[in-house]
């Protein structure tokens, strides 16, 4: 893998549980880990669902090893990128080498 390809900036979210001061309980997201990642297959494709047309982008993130994205999961952990929000679908970690993992995503509906 070419280091000069990981030119996009990404950041992953980890999902939390805070309480306030009477003890309601809510989930919020804090920042987990940012690094730089390859973008690929942007496919998107448009549908109809109850009479709007949604986007169903999905999207690849290849990024370098590190000990930190070892742990993350599809549950529990999303990316941002580019004010967008992707929600992790599936983690290849490539055979097992330790060079890098490729996570692939699909845009969050706001």
């Amino acid at each position: 893998m070419k280091i000069a390809l990981l030119n996009e900036k990404i950041l992953f979210q980890k999902s939390i549980v805070v309480s306030d001061a009477i003890g309601n309980r809510k989930n919020a997201w804090e920042d987990y880990y940012s690094c730089f990642a390859t973008i690929g297959g942007e496919g998107g494709s448009e549908k109809s669902e109850a009479g709007q047309t949604v986007d169903d982008a999905s999207i690849t993130f290849t990024v370098r090893y590190c000990s930190r994205l070892v742990d993350i999961m599809s549950t529990g952990f999303r990316i941002l990128f580019r004010g967008e929000i992707y929600n992790i679908l599936a983690i290849d970690h490539r055979n097992y080498k330790k060079k890098f993992l490729k996570f692939r995503c699909e845009k969050v509906r706001r």
